[in-house]
């Protein structure tokens, strides 16, 4: 799959806060004592497995997910709160192969002067309500992550963490180039992204990066 058009947005919040939404055996990743809560609004495209071709209008979709940083053996990665897409057939999938809690949304990505006209609007039946307006756009020349630093830490993750619904985790690997970030400016119109978890954004502005697209492979999750 490529990702497209990425903003990651970040807020730190207390690790109480965050403690009770994490399954065990699982450990909260913080950076220099706080935990972080993202949201990522992006688009994807060549959605497929290996060897199939892409199919028309199945495998290109905008995608939102909220996200903090966990580890299980010391190995870091992803814990998924939610994804929201606009395709009914990937939000089963996902659901399915990987035990992720994806959402149908009705969504759209629209590239206007140089900058990301983005919206979404959770659709899915008896979910719990989430939206976001925003538009966002680079500011600076594309860099690399530093290890050690916070945009490394906030972005260079190769795994993921779900939980079925016994609540036994799995851990899935990904595999892609280092991020290509840029700093980035974001006008949030509406974001109602994180009231679903309990958890409220402090009133800070979030950090941002930008990245303008990666290619990312994916593995079917194993039990950690």
């Amino acid at each position: 799959m490529r990702w497209h058009d990425l903003l990651f947005m970040h807020w730190p919040v207390p690790i109480a806060a965050m403690r009770e939404l994490i399954p065990p055996g699982l450990e909260i990743d913080t950076f220099e004592g706080e935990a972080w809560i993202g949201v990522v609004p992006f688009r994807m495209s060549g959605v497929r497995p290996r060897f199939v071709p892409p199919i028309p209008r199945l495998s290109a979709f905008p995608e939102l997910n909220v996200r903090t940083y966990v580890k299980a053996g010391g190995r870091p990665g992803v814990w998924f709160f939610s994804l929201d897409a606009a395709s009914r057939l990937a939000v089963r999938a996902a659901r399915v192969a990987f035990h992720l809690p994806y959402f149908d949304a009705a969504m759209s990505a629209d590239a206007r002067g140089g900058s990301i006209h983005y919206s979404s609007t959770r659709t899915h039946r008896n979910a719990p309500p989430a939206s976001l307006r925003v538009r966002y756009q680079p500011t600076g020349d594309p860099y690399g992550s530093t290890p050690g630093h916070l945009d490394d830490f906030l972005t260079n993750r190769l795994c993921l963490y779900a939980a079925d619904a016994r609540g036994r985790v799995s851990r899935g690997d990904i595999a892609h180039a280092p991020w290509p970030l840029q700093p980035a400016e974001a006008e949030i119109e509406a974001i109602a992204m994180t009231e679903q978890i309990g958890i409220k954004l402090p009133q800070i502005p979030p950090v941002l990066h930008f990245a303008k697209y990666l290619d990312v492979l994916a593995w079917l999750p194993t039990r950690v």
